[in-house]
C-alpha cells in the first residue's frame, strides 16, 4: 500500500542535468527545500552514465549543452531499456516550436522554460512524477494502485474521478467538494498532498494531455477539440495550449508524425 502520509512523488529522486552551473545549483537547492533527493549531471553524456547509475525518478535537462546536447541524451536514455521509462523534461531558455516538438517526439514529456518559475516547476515535477506512479487514470476508469486508505484519500479519488469523467465542465469548487461530502479548503488539501497541486491546476493539466492525444490520435477539427475540452472557442483554446506547449495546436498536429489532419 502507498504510504500516504505525504505526496507519492516526495523523495523521489531527480537528476538535474545542465551545463549552467548557476542554473544547475539554483534548481537542486530549490528542489532540495521540497524534500526530493537530487543528483547532478554537467552535460548529456554525463546525465546518461547517472541515470544509468542511478536510476532517478524523473530527470530534467537542458537542451543546449556541450558534448552531448539535450535531444542526444534523450536519444540514448529512451534507447536504453534501463532508462527507457524514466520521466524526462527539457529545461529551455527558448525553444522554437520545432525544437520543443523535437523533444516530444523523441520521448520527452514536457518543457520548462527559463528563467525559472519555481510554481511552475513544482506543478511540472508533481504532475509527471504522480503519472509515473499511476495516480492518473482515464475517465471512468480504475487506479489500482493510488492512494488508499483514509478519508482523505478517498475525498481525493472521488473528485479526481467526477473531474476526468467530464473534462469539458469546469466546476464550481464548493459543488464539487460538496459532492464528495467535504469543504473547499479540505478538496484542495487532498489534492495537494496526492498530485501536489490544486483542483484547478490538475484540471488545466489533464485537459490539456487530453488535448494532445485529441490532436495527435484523431481528426477531430481544432473547434471540437476546444469544446469537447471546455474552453469556449478555438482561439482560447490555441492560446492555452501554445503557452503550455510554445506552439499552437495546428503546429503541433502537422509537426506531429502520423497526426490526423484535422483543420
Amino acid at each position: 500500500m502507498i504510504n500516504i502520509a505525504s505526496p507519492p512523488s516526495r523523495s523521489a529522486r531527480i537528476l538535474v542535468v545542465d551545463d549552467r552551473e548557476e542554473d544547475r545549483h539554483l534548481l537542486a537547492d530549490y528542489l532540495r527545500r521540497q524534500g526530493y533527493r537530487l543528483y547532478v549531471a554537467e552535460d548529456g553524456r554525463d546525465g546518461v552514465e547517472k541515470a544509468i547509475y542511478i536510476q532517478p525518478d524523473l530527470i530534467l535537462m537542458d537542451v543546449h549543452m556541450p558534448v552531448c546536447d539535450g535531444i542526444a541524451a534523450c536519444r540514448l536514455l529512451k534507447a536504453e531499456p534501463k532508462t527507457m521509462a524514466i520521466p524526462l523534461i527539457f529545461l529551455t531558455a527558448a525553444a522554437l516550436p520545432e525544437e520543443r516538438v523535437q523533444g516530444l517526439l523523441e520521448g520527452a514529456v514536457d518543457y520548462i522554460t527559463k528563467p525559472f518559475n519555481f510554481d511552475e516547476v513544482r506543478l511540472r515535477i508533481c504532475i509527471q512524477l504522480n503519472a509515473a506512479h499511476g495516480h492518473e487514470h482515464p475517465p471512468g476508469g480504475r487506479d489500482e494502485t493510488g492512494p488508499s486508505g483514509s478519508v482523505e484519500a478517498a475525498i481525493f479519488l472521488a473528485a479526481q474521478r467526477r473531474i476526468l469523467q467530464d473534462l469539458a465542465s469546469t466546476p464550481e469548487l464548493a459543488v464539487l467538494a460538496h459532492s464528495v461530502g467535504t469543504n473547499t479548503r479540505l478538496l484542495n488539501e487532498a489534492f495537494r498532498k496526492f498530485v501536489g497541486v490544486t483542483v484547478f491546476d490538475y484540471l488545466r493539466e489533464a485537459r490539456m494531455k487530453e488535448a494532445r492525444h485529441l490532436l495527435s490520435e484523431t481528426d477531430l477539427e481544432v473547434q471540437t477539440v476546444a469544446n469537447d475540452l471546455g474552453y469556449g472557442n478555438a482561439a482560447n483554446f490555441s492560446t492555452a495550449f501554445r503557452e503550455r506547449f510554445g506552439l499552437s495546436p495546428r503546429q503541433y498536429r502537422k509537426a506531429t508524425p502520423g497526426a490526423m489532419e484535422g483543420t
